[in-house]
């Protein structure tokens, strides 16, 4: 395995490519670390200092900031990151299988999906106008948010103009952030749009251990625990079970035999049997997101209705047993919601007989829709299931075993799917490279495991 990273670097295009990609990812990291123009870094820096040690940073906060690599804690250019051109992707996506317009786009190959990636883009600068603004009223206030009012103000100058070029500022960084992502798929190594969130939550993995270094060593955190040595190592053993979980959970899949009627084209001959996956996390991470998103608006739209009802607010209080019970629902709900626009079980059986194909002992046409349409439901209700466990562990881990909320996020949820799946692509698209020139892949039989038809 070592090997493989050594001769990563004896082939020049892959070289070019990992430099290039080393590069964006350094500038990604400054726009992470430059706070907005306007901004009192002494002060805010005092402001989140007292947030951290009070431990009234609150989990949600904290969950942002992970994803911005920090940048939310400094109130950098690239605090938005790259979240609102996934926001966009992901309304985009939902929209195309449901308007017409848009789905005939997709149909018409490049020039179509140079079209909704076009107004992909334009959908970016209103969630950028719409998030950048609320960040800005917010380092204005950030009592209307439910924090503590700090001692000295955050922002210097004039408050109306700070709002206006604050938007301007982040709405400009998360574009220019959105082009890197495509240079690197382009011309570097995996998806850049996804490596980029990767990297920001990779960033505040040394914070993270440093932590749990403190709690080993019984020094009091944020969180109010200190851990034994004996309790880390199980802390460290169930970290390591739940990444193995995860990458079962997104490689696992189950293979619907097909069927091919053989055809001699030249002196080749082509089709026989194969087989079609139908993947156990078909959704990925996204019901997780959708999740909670939504349960984030009504939250913040709570803090401003002073006379709710108790069992209102504990349903949107992030961590609470109402919040987990109704996140869970919503990961179930919204997992379906996205296989049943995405998985269009009556087109692939379509497509599946105009190739002359057939799945043994089904029938064509309805009868093999049918079958795919169940099979897919029992296969998503068993992924729904683990993606619900997955996504409420960091919060059971915060809440009855006081592990910091930046420790607890690498155990489960967005982060570690995150991570999980963008490791494994870019392992992948290496392991091509070298397969190509001739070398070792990054496992002694030259492919990654899960990766292979026959395993």
């Amino acid at each position: 395995m070592f090997a493989a990273f050594v001769n990563m670097l004896k082939i020049k295009e892959l070289r070019a490519k990992l430099l290039f990609t080393a590069g964006i990812v350094v500038i990604t990291r400054f726009a992470a670390n430059i706070p907005c123009p306007g901004v009192d870094p002494r002060a805010l820096k005092a402001y989140v200092a007292g947030l951290t040690e009070s431990g009234k940073s609150g989990q949600l906060m904290e969950m942002f900031d992970i994803f911005s690599g920090g940048a939310l804690q400094n109130f950098a250019v690239a605090t938005l990151g790259i979240m609102p051109y996934i926001t966009a992707s992901i309304i985009m996506q939902l929209l195309t299988p449901t308007v017409p317009t848009l789905e005939k786009l997709q149909r018409e190959g490049d020039s179509g999906r140079q079209k909704i990636s076009q107004y992909t883009r334009y959908l970016t600068l209103l969630v950028c106008f719409f998030q950048g603004t609320m960040a800005a009223v917010a380092m204005l206030n950030p009592s209307r948010l439910g924090m503590p009012s700090p001692e000295s103000p955050l922002i210097v100058g004039n408050q109306t103009m700070f709002i206006i070029m604050t938007v301007v500022v982040l709405t400009c960084a998360t574009m220019v952030l959105t082009w890197l992502g495509e240079q690197i798929t382009e011309r570097g190594i995996g998806n850049g749009v996804s490596l980029i969130i990767t990297i920001n939550i990779i960033a505040r993995l040394p914070q993270a251990l440093w932590s749990l270094i403190q709690m080993s060593l019984n020094e009091q955190t944020t969180s109010g625990a200190n851990f034994r040595p004996v309790q880390l190592l199980i802390l460290l053993i169930v970290f390591a079970a739940v990444t193995a979980a995860t990458i079962m959970l997104s490689q696992g899949m189950r293979r619907i035999p097909i069927q091919m009627v053989r055809k001699s084209v030249g002196s080749q001959v082509h089709g026989g049997s194969t087989y079609m996956p139908l993947k156990v996390n078909f959704a990925g991470v996204m019901p997780i997101i959708f999740a909670g998103a939504l349960l984030s608006i009504p939250g913040m739209a709570l803090r401003f209705w002073h006379n709710a009802p108790g069992f209102i607010v504990q349903m949107f209080v992030y961590g609470s047993a109402q919040y987990m019970m109704t996140y869970g629902i919503l990961i179930l709900g919204f997992t379906y919601f996205w296989v049943a626009n995405q998985f269009n079980p009556i087109q692939i059986s379509e497509n599946l007989k105009k190739e002359g194909a057939y799945i043994p002992g089904i029938r064509p046409g309805q009868p093999t829709a049918e079958f795919l349409d169940h099979s897919m439901s029992r296969i998503t209700f068993a992924g729904a299931l683990f993606l619900m466990a997955l996504a409420i562990f960091p919060m059971i881990l915060t809440n009855s075993f006081k592990v910091p909320m930046m420790v607890a996020s690498f155990f489960g949820g967005t982060s570690l799917l995150i991570m999980v799946g963008v490791v494994l692509d870019t392992l992948t698209q290496l392991e091509s490279h070298l397969t190509m020139r001739n070398y070792d892949g990054f496992l002694k039989n030259g492919r990654l495991r899960g990766r292979r038809g026959g395993n």
